[in-house]
């Protein structure tokens, strides 16, 4: 059997009001509309920039929950691979200076800098308070000099990476390698407290927490995804997590939208949506 591609992975965001979400995102970080539903007063919509990209949805009386909420020093809701941070970071300065900050959204939550995990990058606060990190690692080949005398008129987001909080970092690695066949990136810590794991396109990061960061009840009873995952063709790829054993919150079936989706459950609960089509 072909083995499926997977093509890009997307952080869930539920918001309070979608066009809200799509303009912010629109004119202050350069993102464009990929898909929306419906085309007027819509209720969800796929939003992205280059590789990066998120899916965000509206509901009466579900209201946002980003990690600050959850976790103070757990607060990033995306992690954003920018190869340039810090051209990047000049580029949002100045879109936020031309439409003037004030009149809906933060700038900078934490500005750019060299963090203590051995990352380079800044913070966004969007209107409802997920919080995005665009950065990269530090210790890369390319050193920032090289990078800065080759400086691109205009940065490319490369992927976005969503963060799952688990109970034991090494348990969840082993049900992402073995049940779903990611590969581990890296995993840190003795005992490890925060790792990567990924398949084709899509990466997922790993952070340990002892208390589940979101009431399991609300989870399961509003469907709250973790991660959105596309996929060239959903159902061969349901057919070998099937085979592999693979529990799922909801099985395959195709959407009125035409999208084909599943749903699967980690050892957490963390549901992580795979979609194909129905844009």
């Amino acid at each position: 059997m072909t083995r499926a591609t997977t093509q890009a992975i997307s952080p869930f965001f539920i918001v309070s009001n979608v066009e809200q979400s799509i303009a912010f995102y629109r004119d202050k970080l350069g993102f464009e509309t990929r898909f929306q539903q419906p085309d007027r007063n819509p209720f969800s919509a796929i939003i992205g920039r280059d590789g990066a990209q998120i899916f965000i949805k509206s509901e009466q009386d579900v209201p946002p929950l980003p990690n600050p909420k959850r976790h103070p020093h757990m607060r990033w809701d995306a992690f954003v691979y920018v190869e340039d941070p810090d051209a990047l970071a000049a580029e949002f300065a100045d879109r936020f200076s031309e439409h003037r900050v004030a009149d809906g959204g933060a700038a900078f939550s934490v500005p750019l800098k060299d963090t203590s995990d051995g990352l380079r990058g800044f913070e966004i606060c969007d209107p409802d308070g997920y919080v995005l990190f665009f950065g990269r690692p530090r210790n890369t080949v390319d050193t920032m000099n090289d990078i800065h005398a080759e400086t691109p008129s205009n940065p490319t987001l490369l992927a976005a990476e969503p963060q799952l909080f688990v109970a034991d970092v090494a348990a969840a690695c082993e049900f992402y390698t073995k049940k779903l066949g990611f590969t581990v990136a890296f995993i840190y810590g003795e005992p490890p407290f925060y790792g990567q794991v990924f398949r084709d396109g899509a990466r997922l990061n790993i952070r340990h927490l002892d208390q589940p960061a979101i009431n399991p009840e609300l989870r399961d009873g509003e469907h709250l995804l973790a991660a959105s995952i596309a996929v060239d063709d959903a159902k061969p790829l349901f057919l070998e997590f099937q085979t592999a054993g693979v529990p799922f919150h909801q099985t395959f079936k195709t959407e009125p939208w035409g999208a084909d989706t599943f749903v699967v459950r980690d050892p957490d609960g963390n549901l992580i949506l795979f979609s194909a089509g129905g844009r």
